[in-house]
C-alpha cells in the first residue's frame, strides 16, 4: 500500500511538473512582432540644363553633377543647348522639363535676363530652380515676382581682376590693350570684364582700347579679334572673358603673323592649360567647374528635402599660369 501512495504521488508530480513546463509560449518562440519595412524614399528628378556641351567647360559641370547623382541617388537628366547663344533652346527645354515635372532645375542660364520668365514658370509649377556659372538679373527677378534663386558660382569679378592684374604688373611700357566679353546680358561676362578693366586701370601705363564681346565662342573670339586688330594694329594685351574666346583669338594671331601679343583667358579648359604651357596663352582661371556641378544638384536635393539654402555658394578660383601647371 505505502509504496502504490509512494508510485502515484511520483507520477502526480511529474505531471504537474510538466504542465509546469509547458504552461504558455516560451518568449524565444514567439518574438516582438517585426515592423514592416519602411517604403524608400522617393527617387528625386533633377535636371541639369547647360548651355552647350560644345564648350569643354560644361563636360566638367556635368562630371560634377554625376558624382553627385551617384552620392544621392537621384534620377539627373543632363540637357543642353547647339551653342551658348542657343537662348530659346534653353527656354524650350526648360517648358519640356516642366511638362515633365521634374522636382528640380539646375540650370546655367545663357542670358541673365530672357530666361527668367520661363523659370518663374517653372517655380510656379513648385519646381526648385537653382543657377550655377551665371546668375540671373536682380531686376528682372523682381519684375517677375520670382522667389530668390539660390546660385553656384565664383566671384567672377575677382577672379578675372586677379588674373588680369597678375599678368599687368609686369607691364612698364605703355600698352595698348583690349577687352572681350561673352554673351551682352550675361552678367558672369558683365563682371569678369569689369574685373579685367579695374585691375588695368591700376596700370597707367595700360591704355584699354577696345571692348567688344564674342558670344563665348571660338569662331567670333577669331572674327572680333581680327576686326580689333584691323582698327587698333598696336594691341599688345587682350583679356578674354572664356578661354574659347581666347583660343580663338591665338589662332587670329597666328594666322596673322602677329607676335609678343599677350592673351589671358579664362575656365582653364585643357586646351588653354596647353597653351599656357606652350607660352601661347599667358594664364586662364580655373573656376572648378566640377564643384560648380556638384554643388548645383546638392543644392537641389537639400531644397528638396525643405532645408532653407543659403543664397549664393561660392567656389575657389586659382589663377593658372605655366608656373602653376609646372
Amino acid at each position: 500500500m505505502t509504496l502504490f501512495r509512494t508510485m502515484v504521488s511520483g507520477f502526480l508530480v511529474a505531471m504537474l511538473c510538466a504542465c509546469g513546463k509547458s504552461d504558455g509560449p516560451d518568449e524565444q518562440q514567439f518574438a516582438a512582432p517585426v515592423a514592416a519595412p519602411a517604403a524608400p524614399a522617393r527617387q528625386f528628378k533633377i535636371a541639369l540644363v547647360m548651355k552647350t556641351l560644345i564648350n569643354p567647360y560644361f563636360a566638367g559641370i556635368e562630371k560634377g553633377a554625376r558624382r553627385a547623382q551617384q552620392e544621392f541617388g537621384v534620377d539627373l537628366q543632363v540637357k543642353a543647348g547647339s551653342q551658348e547663344t542657343a537662348m530659346e533652346q534653353q527656354i524650350q527645354i526648360v517648358e519640356e522639363l516642366i511638362d515633365l515635372k521634374v522636382d528640380a532645375i539646375v540650370i546655367s542660364p545663357g542670358d541673365s535676363k530672357r530666361p527668367v520668365p520661363i523659370l518663374k514658370k517653372a517655380q510656379n509649377a513648385g519646381i526648385v530652380v537653382i543657377t550655377i556659372d551665371n546668375a540671373l538679373d536682380s531686376e528682372t527677378l523682381a519684375q517677375n515676382k520670382m522667389q530668390p534663386v539660390p546660385l553656384v558660382s565664383v566671384d567672377n569679378e575677382l577672379a578675372s581682376y586677379k588674373v588680369a592684374r597678375q599678368i599687368s604688373q609686369s607691364i612698364s611700357k605703355p600698352t595698348k590693350a583690349a577687352v572681350m566679353g561673352g554673351i551682352p546680358n550675361a552678367e558672369n561676362s558683365q563682371q569678369r570684364i569689369h574685373g579685367a578693366l579695374r585691375a588695368f586701370g591700376e596700370n597707367r601705363v595700360i591704355q584699354v582700347v577696345a571692348n567688344d564681346n564674342a558670344n563665348w565662342r571660338i569662331d567670333e573670339g577669331h572674327d572680333v579679334a581680327k576686326r580689333l586688330f584691323s582698327a587698333h594694329p598696336d594691341i599688345k594685351l587682350v583679356f578674354c572673358a572664356n578661354d574659347m574666346m581666347a583660343l580663338g583669338t591665338i589662332q587670329y594671331l597666328q594666322e596673322s603673323g602677329r607676335k609678343n601679343v599677350t592673351v589671358i583667358g579664362y575656365d582653364a579648359i585643357d586646351e588653354a592649360r596647353k597653351a599656357v604651357l606652350a607660352g601661347t596663352l599667358a594664364a586662364t582661371v580655373d573656376q572648378q567647374a566640377t564643384e560648380q556641378g556638384y554643388q548645383g544638384v546638392a543644392l537641389a536635393v537639400r531644397a528638396l528635402k525643405g532645408e532653407k539654402l543659403p543664397e549664393t555658394v561660392l567656389v575657389n578660383a586659382q589663377v593658372m599660369t605655366a608656373d602653376s601647371l609646372r
